[in-house]
């Protein structure tokens, strides 16, 4: 992910991601609502994939007893965080690392939000798998990612629906024909049956999808 380490890239992220993910602050809300339904008040929340700190922040604002724990692999990413957090960022661990950085703790619920999408689905599992590990029994996670159709096809189809989402009209043709082609290469997308069924092998039962956009699915799920 070494687009998570230029510095033009991390310097237009938050607006970026705003214009390129449909419904993004509401996604926000919505996991937060989510978390909230078990997650005590003064409950300990994991964000794998923090960079950038939009949900850290939006987490904090909402409820200020939870201790959020925020890990991402991206140090300029996570400065970004922190600057996003400002005031609030004494109230949050900032961790550089995958997964495995994470502490080996049980925590009240967890958040991946557009971080899965670019992981194999053996990494995927596996990073399933240590999420679960790390809750509480019957402790949420809420994930949301790239997930859909993905015959060729279908991955020509949506990708374009999304660029033209998110990109002026004016577009060249030939500037988002090669922009569907570098994020057919660098995403493992997977279609939403096979998104649910990896939730189950990691051990998540009562899945339910909550969050549908475009190219976008989000899903929340409960440590068994």
């Amino acid at each position: 992910m070494s687009l998570f380490n230029d510095p033009s890239a991390i310097a237009n992220y938050l607006d970026g991601t705003i214009k390129r993910v449909p419904g993004l602050l509401a996604l926000h809300r919505m996991s937060e609502l989510l978390l909230a339904e078990v997650v005590p008040e003064d409950g300990r929340v994991l964000v794998l994939g923090a960079g950038g700190g939009m949900e850290l922040k939006a987490f904090a604002e909402a409820r200020p007893g939870w201790r959020l724990v925020g890990v991402d692999p991206s140090a300029p990413m996570l400065t970004l965080a922190a600057e996003t957090l400002g005031a609030l960022a004494p109230r949050v661990e900032l961790i550089e690392g995958h997964i495995d950085a994470a502490p080996e703790t049980a925590f009240d619920g967890a958040a991946c939000l557009l971080t899965l999408h670019f992981l194999t689905p053996e990494e995927r599992l596996r990073t399933l798998r240590e999420v679960w590990r790390r809750l509480k029994p019957g402790a949420p996670l809420v994930v949301a990612h790239h997930s859909f159709d993905t015959t060729a096809e279908g991955k020509a189809l949506w990708f374009n629906r999304l660029l033209a989402f998110a990109s002026p009209s004016s577009t060249p043709d030939s500037n988002r024909n090669a922009a569907i082609a570098a994020m057919s290469e660098r995403l493992p997308v997977l279609a939403p049956d096979r998104e649910v069924d990896l939730l189950r092998q990691a051990g998540f039962e009562g899945i339910e999808l909550f969050y549908a956009a475009f190219t976008f699915r989000g899903w929340v799920a409960y440590r068994a």
